[in-house]
């Protein structure tokens, strides 16, 4: 499984230890599964807000690079309101 994932599960409350301190297998459901795909897509819309495109040298290219951050916000919005988060 991927770390990332794993981290979100246990953000999640999805992994839990039995009296040995063994992990037991991820069950989701309810409230969990809702919190795990809810940092799951927090953590997409934190991709798209923390990229960053180089500015160029050109008004062009400067131009470019704005159309393209204008581009991402609108993806993030629509991200976010597709799937009810709230910031």
């Amino acid at each position: 499984m991927n770390q990332r994932i794993k981290e979100l599960l246990v953000q999640a409350g999805a992994i839990e230890h039995d009296d040995d301190g063994n992990e037991m297998t991820p069950i989701l459901v309810g409230k969990d599964l809702e919190k795990f795909a809810e940092l799951i897509v927090r953590e997409c819309i934190d991709k798209i807000e923390t990229y960053r495109i180089p500015v160029g040298n050109s008004a062009a290219g400067e131009m470019a690079c704005e159309w393209t951050n204008d581009a991402l916000k609108e993806i993030r919005d629509e991200i976010k309101e597709h799937f009810g988060v709230e910031e």
